[in-house]
């Protein structure tokens, strides 16, 4: 097995790539209800030969490999789509009011494709590769989910490696960029605010407790936070997205309902600030006669990249794609007279799966604004580039095999 060869074999079914993310971009469905969409791969992937065993509510795990003796690397591909109306001006767009506006299709078929390629080289494989196939991402429950039901074990999982297309970025179509060492994406946290006053008539206040009154100062207070209480290089977002109250204008309501988020690169800051919302809420409510109750719904930790995985992964990805066509971030860094950075904003919650086993994420640049890939992800216009599906069942595939070889 060669690089030369990986990437020949992978390009040769890229037509069958293109049909399988045609079909998946035409049916998106979000969350766990993954109705048409996990019977689709769970079927493609029988077809190759292997047998498929569903975890959790609706993922899917596959097993390549295991016929010599070796360790175990995960490879992850979300499933899952948006609540977004595509807008794309595409021939094979949405019409189900959900849309695959991140690229999850394109995560999945490239997936498959490394399923492919996996099994025609299944007696080379030294070690195991298990292929994770996940839902939920979206609201960041799939991926806790499946680890809860069994994903890490039998066979024990030794790494794992996730790839993330990227639309509008300034790189040729399938150009790899990996992850530095450290925190690459930020833990989110999704709260509910819940003020509880006394309704009354709006000419007669002093008869109730006003809990917008009470909401509204929570609101400011909740800036002391950020302006005040974290360090001039600490990164963190604060954001209260929804205030819900009230049904007439001249009657004060019994209760406002606030939904916020929460982003941050530092464990231990996620639970200061957890701390400080809850103290904020319960004393300013308090002081207007109030009360004031923070409940935290979904969300997830920091995504840690491993530093042994982040420089193999790049020394891989560099044989397969060459040198102009997959950079480190330290290597970016470098170039930009250190302008890049290895975090975005966006959460990710492969982010679990990083807290568990030695992890790397991948960034495949899928789109070049100058081309017409001008709009981001989860934008209903979104698009992304096609030409880079089996580049990235290659990556994929050779990373895994590389590793298992390497790390016997």
């Amino acid at each position: 097995m060669t690089a030369e060869q990986i990437m020949k074999e992978a390009k040769a079914f890229q037509e069958e790539l293109i049909a399988e993310r045609r079909y998946l971009h035409t049916h998106p469905e979000t969350g766990f209800d993954l109705t048409d969409t996990l019977p689709f791969v769970k079927k493609e992937l029988e077809k190759m030969g292997y047998e498929p065993k569903e975890c959790g509510k609706a993922g899917l795990v596959a097993l390549a490999g295991g016929k010599k003796p070796g360790k175990v690397f995960l490879l992850r591909a979300d499933m899952d789509a948006l609540p977004v109306k595509e807008e794309a001006e595409v021939d094979f767009a949405s019409t189900n009011g959900r849309m695959h506006a991140c690229g999850h299709d394109m995560h999945t078929t490239m997936l498959l494709g490394a399923a492919r390629l996996l099994k025609e080289h299944e007696d080379e494989l030294e070690g195991t590769v298990k292929l994770m196939f996940q839902p939920a991402e979206e609201i960041f429950e799939g991926s806790h989910d499946m680890i809860t039901s069994g994903l890490l074990e039998n066979p024990k999982v030794d790494a794992a490696l996730m790839i993330h297309v990227m639309t509008g970025m300034p790189f040729a179509p399938g150009t790899v960029v990996v992850s530095a060492p450290g925190v690459s994406a930020p833990a989110a946290d999704y709260f509910e605010i819940t003020v509880r006053g006394k309704g009354c008539h709006g000419s007669m206040p002093n008869t109730g407790v006003d809990p917008l009154n009470a909401a509204a100062h929570i609101l400011i207070a909740l800036q002391e936070i950020h302006a005040r209480e974290l360090a001039m290089d600490d990164r963190a977002v604060l954001t209260i997205g929804t205030m819900n109250a009230g049904t007439a204008p001249n009657v004060i309501p019994d209760t406002v309902v606030m939904g916020g988020s929460l982003r941050t690169f530092d464990e231990e800051m996620r639970s200061f600030i957890k701390e400080r919302l809850i103290q904020i809420t319960e004393g300013v409510a308090g002081a207007f006669r109030a009360e004031g109750e923070v409940t935290f719904g979904s969300g997830c930790p920091t995504l840690k990249n491993d530093r042994a995985l982040s420089d193999c992964t790049t020394k891989y990805v560099k044989e397969l794609l060459g040198e102009g066509r997959a950079f480190s971030v330290e290597q970016l860094n470098a170039m930009s007279g250190g302008t890049s950075s290895n975090k975005a904003a966006g959460s990710e919650d492969f982010a679990y799966v990083s807290q568990e086993v030695p992890s790397i994420m991948l960034a495949l640049a899928a789109g070049q604004p100058e081309k017409g890939y001008v709009y981001p992800q989860h934008h209903p216009m979104v698009r992304f580039d096609e030409e880079v599906l089996p580049g990235g069942s290659a990556v994929y595939a050779y990373t895994a095999m590389r590793w298992l070889s390497e790390h016997k």
